[in-house]
């Protein structure tokens, strides 16, 4: 046998800038169905949560969404929380559990843990629990729970076809985009929000899905909701040349703010844990709070839309603006921190805003509507880690793009504080919470990015093709010293690869009696002979390795096949070792009169 007979096909360098293929327009064809299932999700979260306002507080049929502020409500009313929560608890406890929470950490579990698969019940029961808790005066916004409902659809969609874990991902978050695009107009906020924390990864493969169910379900929003920006705000603020250091200033004290709400949460969270009663009930504890709370102050009830409205329009004075930020931070608290279903983008903009308002009363430019949206953006990028996404959000819900640069400085500010003062954030506490940790750094892969003759050992100790069996045998069986390894590169006269020999090989030529005048060009097949390549990509060469479960490979010239090198699991590794060194070393590269040190 001829090393010419053994030698297999050459494997083709086939890296490029990125590894999406033809799948990609089947999963945007698919992705136009779960947008607008995305939009249809929303408009029935959002008609449900009306509908069930109506009933429990006004004793009407009706699908208007009603507004508390300016309302007096009867004592009475302070067993509506309470017996929303119940039915929650009920629900969560005789249902799945998975309807607890505001949403987003569930949907990023679902991605991470459970293969992007969510059970039908979960679709089902979330928005309807969700409508149930707001509508009954919970004090949460819509926001979670039809992201978790939309990607809950777009999962069940893609449970109905043969698709990898990878694209059932990418169609549960387009179906959350579009949820999302679906209840603010926001699809450009959407996509962000898919990037900075669902996707985990920047492939075409799973953004251009997401971006087209985001473009669907903003396409028929007008046709099943209302056009327009939500909260439509035009004021355009002179802003000096030192004025985004105030707007900086402004960020870095929401994002004090969310790491204070963040504590308070899960430290009430923990008081709940310590009570001696089943988690089912501790929702209706919680709605003895937003009860009291609500009865005393309306207008903490609810969605809170017509809140955002009013510190937008700078209508609400500093008693006002106070009352609301300390009511609304108490009850959202609470309650969330009980287990019942609900959103967090609502409150946070409400919460961020109040303190914006009181913000405007000792800031030289800029109206009280200009410092509630600064401080509704810049708390949602601190509280969810998700500056572009609380930028663009507020932009889009307002329609106002001329403030976009002070937006984006305050939200960057308010995202470095909660990076440096918090380990995790409201999301992923969550998560970490049920034992799984979380990496929310997109990094480039240097396994992707090294070439295998970077690791590779270049002095390479070899077998030639020629040597007889009965030697080999006694070679792996007797020779002992630094030259002592499990396998062996076998090579030809002239140098090229013919095989690899190791000691597997030598039991079964022990066993299977191999001819005394055989050699190990004879016996080595072409199954034994994986070679990998100088200018290959290490991490292409560790997947084939992986595949293979082979741990030691001979590395050879593409054009001649002439052994060069030996790479190792241990090789591959040095990849990382890399990678933490240049993290952990500091040089000094130019000095001031000198050149490069």
């Amino acid at each position: 046998m001829s090393a010419k007979d053994t030698l297999p096909t050459v494997h083709r360098d086939t890296s490029g800038d990125f590894t999406t293929d033809r799948r990609l327009l089947l999963l945007s064809a698919m992705a136009l169905v779960v947008g607008a299932l995305g939009a249809g999700a929303a408009w029935a979260l959002l008609r449900l949560i009306a509908l069930f306002t109506n009933l429990a507080y006004f004793q009407r049929l009706s699908i208007d969404m009603p507004q508390f502020a300016g309302i007096h409500l009867a004592p009475w009313t302070i067993a509506i929380p309470v017996l929303g929560s119940l039915v929650v608890g009920l629900m969560a406890r005789f249902g799945s559990d998975k309807i607890r929470g505001h949403g987003i950490p569930e949907a990023i579990e679902a991605i991470l843990i459970g293969e992007s698969r969510i059970e039908p019940k979960v679709a089902a029961l979330k928005p309807l629990s969700s409508a149930i808790a707001i509508g009954t005066g919970g004090p949460f916004g819509a926001e979670g729970p039809i992201i978790m409902t939309g990607g809950a659809l777009g999962s069940l969609f893609a449970q109905l076809f043969h698709l990898s874990a990878p694209e059932r991902k990418t169609l549960l978050v387009a179906g959350a985009a579009a949820g999302m695009t679906g209840v603010f107009g926001t699809p450009i906020a959407a996509v962000l929000l898919a990037v900075e924390l669902l996707l985990f990864e920047w492939k075409p493969r799973s953004f251009i899905p997401v971006v087209v169910a985001a473009v669907v379900a903003a396409t028929l929003r007008p046709l099943i909701l209302t056009s327009g920006p939500l909260f439509a705000y035009a004021a355009v603020p002179n802003i000096p040349v030192w004025g985004l250091l105030l707007c900086a200033l402004a960020g870095i004290v929401a994002g004090l703010q969310s790491a204070l709400l963040t504590v308070c949460l899960y430290g009430v969270e923990d008081l709940f844990r310590k009570l001696p009663i089943h988690w089912m009930w501790w929702p209706a504890l919680g709605g003895v709070v937003v009860g009291i709370g609500g009865y005393l102050d309306p207008a903490v009830l609810g969605v809170g839309y017509d809140n955002i409205r009013s510190l937008l329009a700078g209508s609400l004075g500093v008693y006002a603006a106070i009352s609301l930020l300390a009511d609304k931070a108490l009850v959202w608290i609470v309650a969330l921190s009980s287990g019942t279903s609900g959103g967090v983008l609502a409150p946070l903009l409400i919460m961020g805003g109040a303190l914006g308002a009181l913000e405007a009363h000792i800031m030289p430019f800029g109206d009280a509507g200009f410092w509630a949206l600064l401080g509704m953006a810049a708390i949602l990028g601190g509280t969810m880690r998700a500056p572009l996404t609380s930028t663009f959000f507020a932009v889009e819900l307002t329609g106002n793009t001329h403030i976009l640069l002070p937006l984006l400085v305050g939200s960057v500010a308010a995202f470095a504080v909660t990076v440096l003062v918090m380990r995790r954030s409201i999301l992923t506490e969550r998560i970490a919470r049920r034992g799984h940790h979380i990496m929310r750094e997109y990094t480039i892969d240097p396994f992707l990015q090294t070439r295998v003759e970077r690791v590779m050992t270049r002095v390479v100790h070899t077998l030639p093709a020629s040597m007889p069996v009965p030697e080999a045998i006694e070679f792996f069986t007797t020779v002992e010293g630094p030259r002592r390894h499990k396998s062996y590169p076998i090579i030809d006269d002239t140098g090229i690869l013919v095989g690899m020999a190791s000691r597997a090989d030598v039991l079964r030529w022990i066993r299977e009696h191999a001819a005394a005048n055989a050699t190990l060009g004879d016996v080595t097949g072409k199954e034994t002979n994986f070679m990998g390549y100088a200018d290959e990509l290490v991490g292409d060469l560790a997947d084939r390795m992986a595949a293979a479960d082979i741990g030691r490979v001979p590395i050879v010239d593409r054009g001649t096949l002439k052994v060069v090198g030996l790479v190792a699991r241990r090789d591959i590794l040095r990849v990382r070792a890399y990678v933490v060194h240049e993290e952990k070393e500091r040089r000094r590269l130019l000095r001031m009169g000198s050149g490069p040190q």
